[in-house]
């Protein structure tokens, strides 16, 4: 699985864990060290600056500082450090002439008071921030639970297919959203879903484990493919009565269903109000356009559910791609849309994961790492070989 740049970064992380067991963000390196920073800066200016300007009082503001990236009992080992740096500074050259009762003055007095009170709040703000932490630690921790019983791993090889995916969820730290795809062999070929719930949300990612759930049972159980997309229409149907009135019951999905037979070098679609898929071969990239499109998933009642199969060549060597509309809606600085067909031509044959890393590192540089959508891409590269050999493992 592949997220946003950020989230990669975040990953490279050495993670902590809670006492719970959960992993913790880890703050970046300059901000743990941002105290020190800080300290060193009030020795900077401390020298050059003249005595009736004491630059100690600066150190108010340590445990605050000290507060955005540790721990409670940090920030009070810190504050008592800048209480007692404060006296020290104090009594630094630069005030030579005083006796000790100068560090007893009533504003240093005033200041090591207002330094303690300022600690006991950082020391507040730490625990409250290690409170946040640890709940979206438990967050990530679900939803990507989440992520993997819905969007199961992927085999990287079914039968003479190789598949790769991509998934990046808009939701910042959710990682999950309403995109969906599946692969699963059968005993008609290798049969592909990619899907896009309108809406988003949590009533997004209901919708479409109904959807996967629904095609997982058809993909083996229905002859062909247009069969597939009725009983999943038919699922979703039902569960929409059920929820009648709900939010979930108004949600439809568009999708591409594709199957790629064992023993023919063809590739079938029923393209259900789906962007169409790209076909990346020796001789260029071809849209797969539906001549008679059919109606997304779930208003099957309203507009009648007669599923279309489209057959178009699909010999080894070539590759298909499948998408969402988060591809080709991304925008760059201007609100001009991502041109995918004319990038995936431009980086001419590449293998499937090398195709999907790219088309990610792109899609984050031409939306200046900000995606407003959630983001799905399935690749099938066919094998070289004999079709006409017998692929056991694709056999019930």
């Amino acid at each position: 699985m592949r997220w946003s740049a950020r989230r990669e970064a975040e990953s490279r992380r050495a993670p902590r864990l809670s006492s719970t067991g959960l992993q913790m963000p880890r703050p970046p390196l300059w901000l743990r060290w941002l105290p020190a920073i800080y300290v060193a800066g009030v020795l900077v200016l401390e020298p050059v600056t003249p005595v009736q300007w004491p630059v100690s009082f600066l150190l108010i503001a340590l445990p605050v500082v000290a507060a955005y990236a540790h721990g409670p009992a940090a920030v009070a080992a810190v504050t008592v450090f800048a209480v007692g740096f404060e006296a020290l500074l104090a009594g630094t050259p630069c005030c030579a002439g005083r006796d000790v009762g100068y560090l007893w003055e009533r504003h240093y007095v005033a200041s090591y008071i207002s330094t303690v009170l300022v600690g006991l709040l950082g020391t507040i703000m730490a625990a409250s921030r290690m409170r946040r932490e640890r709940t979206l630690a438990t967050v990530r921790s679900v939803a990507e639970t989440a992520q993997r019983v819905l969007l199961r791993p992927v085999p990287r090889r079914l039968g003479q297919v190789s598949i790769e995916t991509l998934y990046l969820s808009a939701a910042a730290e959710a990682r999950i959203g309403g995109d969906l795809y599946e692969a699963v062999p059968t005993a008609h070929g290798v049969r592909l879903l990619i899907g896009d719930v309108r809406g988003k949300g949590l009533v997004a990612v209901e919708t479409a484990a109904t959807m996967l759930g629904a095609f997982r049972e058809a993909a083996h159980d229905e002859p062909d493919l247009a069969g597939v997309a009725r009983r999943v229409e038919r699922s979703m149907t039902r569960r929409a009565t059920e929820l009648a009135g709900s939010e979930v019951a108004e949600r439809f999905v568009t999708a591409v269903f594709a199957e790629v037979p064992d023993h023919e070098p063809v590739v079938r679609i029923v393209n259900c109000g789906h962007p169409p898929p790209l076909l990346i071969g020796p001789h260029g990239v071809t849209e797969l356009d539906s001549a008679d499109p059919s109606p997304p998933i779930n208003l099957g009642v309203l507009v009648g559910d007669d599923y279309h199969v489209e057959v178009s060549p699909f010999r080894p060597g070539e590759q298909l791609l499948l998408y969402t509309d988060g591809v080709t809606e991304t925008r760059d600085r201007t609100g001009a849309f991502y041109p995918l067909a004319e990038r995936v031509r431009s980086w001419g044959a590449l293998p499937p994961g090398e195709l999907l890393d790219r088309l990610h590192q792109d899609l984050l540089a031409y939306s200046d790492a900000n995606l407003d959508d959630d983001t799905a891409a399935l690749a099938a590269y066919r094998l070289p070989g004999d079709l006409h050999r017998e692929t056991g493992p694709h056999r019930r």
